[in-house]
C-alpha cells in the first residue's frame, strides 16, 4: 500500500479535520513518511471514458483489509483471486498476467506464480527480515525479483530447476528500513534493468552483472521507472506526478498532480506508456469513510495533450476493485515475459 497501513487512519482524520475547519479542498502532508493527506471532499460526478468498460484489463491491489487480483474483460469481473491470508502472505504490490494465463505476484513475503486455475505452479519464501514488492517473468521458466533486505538483493530464479541463475547486492540508503528500499523495476529492450531506488530517490540502469551502466536523481517520491522507446524513462512519482526524462536528464513530458484538480489522488504508483501513445496511471487509495468514501479514482489514462481519456472508479459490488497498485492493459494480445536478461532469455 503506499507506504503501511498504519498511515490510513491519519489521511482519513487529517481530511474529515480539514473539511470541518474550512469546507473547502485542500491538499497537505498528512505523515512522517510523505504522504499526502487528500482532503478533497469529492470527485467528479461524471468520469471520462466508459467506466469498467472502457478497456479489458487485469488490475491488482492490496488495502483496506484484502489483497486481491481481478481480470476484468466487456465491463465485467471475468476472474478474480483474493489472498486467503493477508497477514502471513502480505501485500500484493506487483503482479503481471502472463500470455498462458497464469499470474506472477510479489506479495510482500514471497513470490508466486498461480494458473487461472488459482493453483501454485511456483512459489518463492522471502527470508525473516527481508520483503518483496517486484517481480518480472523472463520467459516461462525464469523469475526475475528484488528482495529488500540487508543486503538487499536481484535475483534471477529458474522456476524448473530451482536454481538461482543471477544474483547480486543493490545499493541501499537504509539497511534497517527494508520496507521502503525497492517497490518497482522493468527490464528494457537491451537486456538491462530499471531500478527505482525508493531510498536514494534515483533510477538506476545495471546489466545482467550489477554494473550500474546510468542513472538519474528524482525527487524523493520514486516509486516506479518505465522503460520507453529512445531510450526515454517515464518515471511515476507518488506525490509529484509522472515525468518522461531523456537520458541526459531532460524533462520530454510531465503530468504534475497539481494539475489534476478535483480528483482525489493519494499515490500515482506507477506510469505505463500506451501502444496508442496515451499514459496509463495507478493511483493507490483507500476507500475512505465519510461523504469522500469511494469518491477516489482508481487509475486514469491521459493522452499527449494531459486530456482524461479514462477514469476507473470501481468500490461498490458487483465490482468492488478495491485500492489500486497495478493495472495491465489487455485490449492488444501481448507477451509481458517476453523479455530476456544478459544471456537469460524466453
Amino acid at each position: 500500500m503506499g507506504f503501511a497501513a498504519w498511515t490510513l487512519s491519519a489521511v482519513v482524520l487529517a481530511a474529515q479535520e480539514t473539511s470541518t475547519q474550512t469546507g473547502t479542498s485542500t491538499n497537505q502532508p498528512a505523515n512522517r513518511r510523505g504522504r499526502v493527506a487528500d482532503t478533497t471532499p469529492a470527485a467528479p460526478g461524471v468520469l471520462p471514458g466508459n467506466g469498467l468498460a472502457q478497456h479489458d484489463f487485469f488490475y491488482a491491489g492490496e488495502g483496506d483489509g484484502r489483497h486481491r487480483m481481478y481480470i476484468v474483460r466487456k465491463g465485467k469481473i471475468a476472474w478474480s483471486y483474493e489472498n486467503p491470508d493477508a497477514q502471513s502472505k502480505g501485500e500484493i504490490s506487483d503482479a503481471t498476467l502472463m500470455s498462458n494465463g497464469n499470474v506472477l505476484f510479489a506479495h510482500q513475503f514471497g513470490v508466486t506464480e498461480i494458473t487461472a486455475e488459482k493453483k501454485v505452479v511456483w512459489h518463492y519464501d522471502a527470508p525473516p527480515g527481508t520483503e518483496i514488492h517486484t517481480a518480472q517473468p523472463i520467459g516461462h521458466e525464469h523469475v526475475l525479483f528484488i528482495r529488500n533486505g540487508n543486503p538487499a538483493k536481484l535475483l534471477v530464479i529458474n522456476t524448473v530447476s530451482g536454481a538461482t541463475e543471477k544474483e547480486f547486492d543493490l545499493p541501499v540508503r537504509n539497511t534497517n528500513s527494508v520496507h521502503g528500499q525497492f517497490r518497482r523495476a522493468r527490464l528494457t529492450e537491451a537486456g538491462t534493468i530499471l531500478i527505482a531506488h525508493m531510498d536514494l530517490h534515483k533510477v538506476c540502469e545495471y546489466d545482467a552483472n550489477g554494473n550500474e551502466l546510468w542513472s538519474l536523481p528524482t525527487p524523493n517520491d520514486l516509486w516506479m521507472a518505465t522503460p520507453l522507446k529512445k531510450g526515454h524513462v517515464l518515471l511515476a512519482l507518488e506525490h509529484t506526478g509522472v515525468q518522461e526524462m531523456d537520458r541526459q536528464g531532460q524533462l520530454v513530458w510531465e503530468l504534475p498532480r497539481a494539475s489534476l484538480t478535483g480528483y482525489r489522488l493519494s499515490g500515482m504508483q506507477t506510469a505505463i506508456r500506451l501502444s496508442n501513445g496515451d499514459t496509463l496511471i495507478n493511483n493507490w487509495c483507500a476507500k475512505g469513510t465519510g461523504p469522500a468514501a469511494g469518491t477516489a479514482v482508481q487509475a486514469f489514462e491521459v493522452n499527449g495533450d494531459k486530456e482524461m481519456v479514462w477514469t476507473l472508479r470501481s468500490w461498490t459490488e458487483p465490482a468492488d476493485l478495491g485500492p489500486s497498485t497495478t493495472i495491465q492493459i489487455l485490449d492488444e494480445p501481448s507477451s509481458p515475459e517476453e523479455v530476456r536478461f544478459g544471456d537469460i532469455k524466453p
